[in-house]
């Protein structure tokens, strides 16, 4: 469930392509350095972009020759590499410079909703990501079923996750997101994000995904 507008930027002349950030390279500082931001977008979402249509191609050519011995080693590629592509694309809007501050009024009530509080939403998300084991995000997501919001962990960028949930925002918490400026010190670096969430994009994401879940329930 995408803007229809960062669902062009991520896809073009039939390869995903590294889209543009959305602000300026330091428009984040000094709670996110340009520095770190630069190679975060240039060199490491570039080189899954990369990567997932290399095992794109692959393993089209191995439907040429009718030859599927790489397969498994192909798909673990789609699947690493194209959930990282989603995932940073989906991370550079879920900031903001200076943070969105208050959550518009309908993502408020559902957060509400679903966590009794925006700040018990706000600890649980944090928790989540500074309590992830290796390397992965946090996930702000809508359950499209129960029509719930739930906070997920996921190591990595593809396991953990639950099938059909729509992300509303995501904190990156490998960390080459954030070791040049914080060290080993992931716990300030959540704060930091914390900061710097977009809930505004959260909301746009959240009316987007009711929207198309109405569609399919007609």
């Amino acid at each position: 469930m995408w803007h229809m507008s960062i669902a062009a930027e991520m896809y073009e002349n039939s390869e995903y392509t590294l889209p543009d950030l959305p602000y300026a390279y330091d428009a984040l500082e000094p709670t996110y350095d340009e520095e770190t931001l630069r190679i975060h977008h240039d060199k490491h979402h570039a080189t899954y972009v990369t990567k997932f249509n290399a095992a794109l191609s692959g393993l089209k050519d191995a439907r040429k020759r009718n030859d599927y011995a790489s397969v498994q080693a192909l798909s673990n590629a789609i699947a690493f590499n194209g959930s990282g592509h989603v995932l940073h694309t989906l991370f550079w809007h879920s900031m903001k410079p200076g943070g969105s501050g208050e959550m518009p009024a309908d993502l408020k009530t559902a957060i509400d909703k679903s966590f009794g509080s925006a700040s018990s939403a706000k600890s649980q998300f944090a928790a989540a990501a500074k309590a992830v084991e290796g390397s992965g995000w946090a996930i702000l997501a809508l359950e499209p079923v129960a029509e719930e919001l739930m906070i997920l962990q996921c190591e990595k960028h593809q396991n953990l996750t639950i099938w059909g949930v729509a992300p509303l925002l995501v904190c990156d918490v490998w960390e080459h997101a954030y070791y040049l400026q914080y060290q080993n010190d992931r716990g300030k670096w959540v704060d930091s994000f914390m900061t710097l969430a977009n809930w505004d994009f959260a909301a746009e994401r959240l009316a987007e995904a009711r929207s198309m879940t109405a569609e399919m329930k007609k």
